[in-house]
This record gives C-alpha cells, structure tokens and sequence, in this order.
C-alpha cells in the first residue's frame, strides 16, 4: 500500500487525507493541534453567538472515521529532496511515497503588531477577542477599529472578508443592546478600494453597507505600525481606538521558506496546475501554502483548497497507476463567500466572467449557520457531501 504523509490539518490537508483514504492510500496526517478548526464560522465566536468548541472538530474522532493515523506535533524542517521531515518533537518522518504540504501561512507582521488581535490568527485568539469586546462593552462606551493588510509581494495572500463579517456583527450585537450610540465603528486597510477584487459593483455595495452602519472608513493609507490603543499611519497621522482587529497579510511559513523547496517572492510553494511541485515527482503542494497563479483578483479561500485537495488526491491515483489524465485547479479560481452580518449575509461570487453581491436579509444569515452545520457533519461522515462543495 502507497503512503502519503500529509503536513496539515486544515481545509486542504484534512481532505486530501479524507480523498487519498478513500483510493486506500495508507496516510498520515501531521498537524499542529488535535482539532480542525473551522476559520469561517469562528466570526461567531467573540459575539458568543457560538461557542469555540462549536467552530472545533476533534482531529481524532475524524480520525476514527477516515482510517488516517494522526501525528500531533509541529513541523520544524522539510527536506522534500532527502525525503525527510523533521517534527518540532525531534521526530523525523521518512518512510512516504507522496508528500503533501498543507501547513498554511505565516503573517506579515507590522510593527508593534502584538498591540492588535485577529480573527484570523492563532484558533483562541478568537476567545481573547471576545473577552476584549466584553470588557468595553462592559464599560458601556468606546472605539473599535477593524482592519487588515495586503502583501505587496502576493496579492492573492490578502483576508479581508472574515474583518469585514466580525466588524459588522459587532455592529449587529450591539444594536441589539441598543448601546450602538455609545460606541464609534471603524474600518482601516492600505488598499484604495477593499473588496474590490469583488467587483465594482460589490464595492459599491459595501460602501453603502458601511455608510448604513455608520462605520467610518479609513482606506488607501499604509500602516506604518501599532502602538498601544493607537494605529498609526504611512503619513504618520494616527487612529485611536479601544479595541484594535487586524488580519495580516499571509506572507510564507516560516518552514516552507527555510526548506528546499521551489517558492515564489512571497515565499509560498511554486506548483503547476495539477498541485504538483515544480520539480520534485512526490511532492504536492495544497492551499494556502501554494503559489497560485492566475488573475490578481484570486484569494486563498477554503473552497479552493477543498477543491485543490481532492483533485490532488485524484492526480496522485492516476499517476501511480500510470494513467496520463490530471485535474487542474486554474479552471476552479474563483471568489465564493456568504459574508455574514449577525442578521443577515451578502453572497458574493466572483470569476473570470462576473461578479456580484446579492443581499440576503436574515435568511442568508441562517444560510451560513447551516453551511457550518453542514461542514461539521460532512467532515464527520454523518451526512453526504454535496457534489462540488
């Protein structure tokens, strides 16, 4: 039996070891922590519209379920052409056939960047952004101000979508305190136009999203640093705020950039259309930790990297049993996104032919819940999976 060892446990590592176990690939999974965390409903968490256990899948139960064997340990050294991986344990891994790389990014990290908190950070940041807006709401009044960064080498490495659904839950929860007067709501980002790579006509949506909401906006003004309480700007001019969120860029992991692997500026895994690493036969690369090519619109989003994993694990069949057909993820880059609002959501689509954002007053909210149920229950096996999701 063929052994894949998978480095990852996140949309794209946890399905490219659900599909190659499905083809009985002997697999092991390595990953950083005992759950899958599901980044896409963790926007509930700091509103306590969800507990963190309700965004959390334990890796070992999908373990049970999928047959893969689960290594809980960090990844210190990648050696693809030694075909040696080094675990933060001291372990080394070197009996495989196939090696996939799913161990995501790290972030741009701006100065005095420990002065602000992410949705998109480390899984119980999210707690301790709860715990923050708690303390102010608590207060009864304040700023809050949330942002994120572009990386100027990718643009593909950008997370703007999870600020904007926390910002305007935030905004929701607390009209239904009815303290929404007390407190001022702010949006800061280097780029001119975030959420543009939407769509004209999506910005303009947003822009009138943000005007409704009465949130001010602080766009097109690069972040010069941190400060306690303080962000400071490019032109030195500066936002003062309570409560700072802000996503960093995804820049290259650490890992991957001291390995020797083929990586591109930005320091993400340089693959061709069939996920496989430019030069080296056994090596994949899935997600966030891959190079994507194609229009400078294109995000690292989960449903991509679901959709890359699963064509991985079909071209790494069709290869070992010596057959010439591949799939390619170029054809499946687009923007999918039901951004939530607490009350309600938008669901924007993109692609190389059209874009657009419809409103969904309270059902598109539901629409998101039940995708989380659905991601859970899926994952776990107690429902099928729906056809292309």
């Amino acid at each position: 039996m063929k052994k894949a060892l998978i480095l990852g446990g996140g949309f794209a590592g946890l399905d490219t070891a659900i599909h190659l176990r499905k083809e009985k690939y002997e697999v092991t999974l390595v990953s950083d922590r005992d759950y899958f965390y599901i980044y896409p409903t963790s926007i509930w968490v700091p509103t306590g519209k969800a507990s963190f256990e309700d965004v959390c899948i334990d890796l070992q139960d999908l373990q049970k379920v999928h047959g893969f064997s689960l290594v809980v340990d960090g990844v210190s050294k990648i050696e693809a052409k030694e075909r040696r991986v080094t675990l933060a344990s001291g372990r080394t891994l070197e009996e495989y056939d196939k090696l996939v790389i799913a161990i995501g990014t790290s972030k741009l990290k701006p100065k005095g960047i420990e002065h602000t908190l992410s949705i998109c950070g480390a899984p119980k940041m999210s707690l301790e952004i709860k715990d923050r807006l708690d303390t102010l709401i608590a207060k009864g009044s304040g700023s809050m101000a949330f942002g994120f960064g572009g990386n100027p080498k990718d643009s593909s490495a950008v997370r703007g979508g999870p600020g904007f659904e926390l910002l305007f839950n935030v905004d929701t929860m607390l009209r239904k305190k009815g303290i929404r007067d007390k407190f001022d709501l702010h949006i800061f980002t280097p780029m001119p136009k975030p959420g543009a790579r939407l769509g004209e006509k999506s910005y303009n949506m947003l822009l009138k999203m943000f005007e409704r909401s009465q949130i001010t906006r602080h766009f097109g003004k690069k972040i010069k640093g941190f400060e306690k309480d303080t962000i400071i700007f490019e032109d030195d001019s500066t936002l003062e705020s309570d409560f700072i969120m802000f996503i960093p860029a995804g820049d290259g992991h650490e890992v991957i950039k001291d390995s020797d692997l083929p990586l591109n500026e930005a320091g993400f895994v340089k693959i061709n259309d069939y996920c496989e690493v430019d030069g080296l036969d056994n090596v994949y690369a899935v997600g966030d930790a891959a190079a994507l090519e194609g229009p400078e619109w294109r995000a690292k989003q989960g449903h991509l990297a679901e959709v890359m994993a699963k064509n991985t694990a079909f071209n790494i069949l069709s290869k070992d049993k010596g057959l010439s057909k591949r799939r390619g993820y170029a054809q499946h880059i687009n923007i999918i996104c039901i951004m939530d609002s607490g009350n309600g959501a938008g669901f924007a689509f993109r692609d190389d032919k059209k874009s657009f954002l419809i409103p969904m007053p309270i059902f598109g909210h539901w629409l998101k819940r039940g995708w989380g149920k659905y991601c859970k229950l899926s994952k776990l096996g107690k429902i099928p999976r729906i056809p292309g999701l």
